[in-house]
């Protein structure tokens, strides 16, 4: 079947941002005495941000102190990323691509809607999708499928119809979960890594990304 959609993670594969979102973690988490070092972190980070929130300050910890220090966090990345965002190479030209053969652009991210916002508005590309699912309209994060689940049925298609763009283990499962194929971006992990995890191809980045392989 003909795909119609390409659904893109955000962090980590329209920028690569993710040491800059693992060194506000760190920061962020040593102020509250929580040493942790960098893949000791890693290893434990997966899930909404109010998943992550709760497992490193408690389960029973009340909503409005999850959001207040899920937006301290949020905030220390965004003073740290600002002057570095950058799109993935060749991101430009693969949306203009995309929507000069009418192929439909959506977001699958477990982003909230500040970090949306930052990156979308700051890149200025907005425009391009259709449709944006963010971690905070989900109720599980992936490798949950929920949040691909949901960016399928707001654009009416079956997974059959679109493909996944995803940088990390969780967001292919996720995906593959949902029933898309993934295309694996390495700005985090190796292409035998992604690989091994569920996806069908692996780039570096989008210039002179192989589109009419997947239409």
């Amino acid at each position: 079947m003909k795909v119609k959609a390409f659904i893109f993670d955000m962090d980590g594969t329209l920028i690569n941002n993710i040491s800059y979102h693992q060194k506000a973690w760190l920061a962020f988490l040593a102020k509250y005495g929580i040493e942790l070092a960098p893949h000791e972190f890693h290893a434990q980070n997966h899930g909404t941000q109010d998943e992550l929130i709760r497992h490193f300050f408690g389960q029973d910890l009340d909503y409005p102190k999850v959001q207040a220090l899920g937006n301290e966090k949020e905030a220390l990345y965004r003073e740290l990323y600002r002057p570095a965002m950058e799109p993935l190479k060749g991101l430009p030209q693969l949306l203009d691509a995309l929507k000069a053969q009418q192929i439909r652009i959506a977001l699958a991210t477990m982003g909230g809607a500040d970090n949306i916002d930052f990156v979308l508005d700051t890149l200025q590309i907005r425009p391009y999708f259709e449709v944006i699912v963010g971690g905070h309209q989900v109720r599980h994060g992936k490798p949950h499928p929920e949040v691909y689940q949901k960016a399928l049925k707001a654009l009416g298609l079956e997974p059959s119809e679109a493909i996944a763009l995803e940088d990390s283990r969780g967001g292919i499962v996720s995906a593959n979960g949902a029933g898309l194929p993934v295309v694996g971006i390495t700005t985090s992990h190796t292409p035998d890594e992604l690989r091994q995890w569920g996806a069908i191809h692996t780039v570096a980045h989008y210039e002179n990304f192989p589109t009419k392989s997947f239409l």
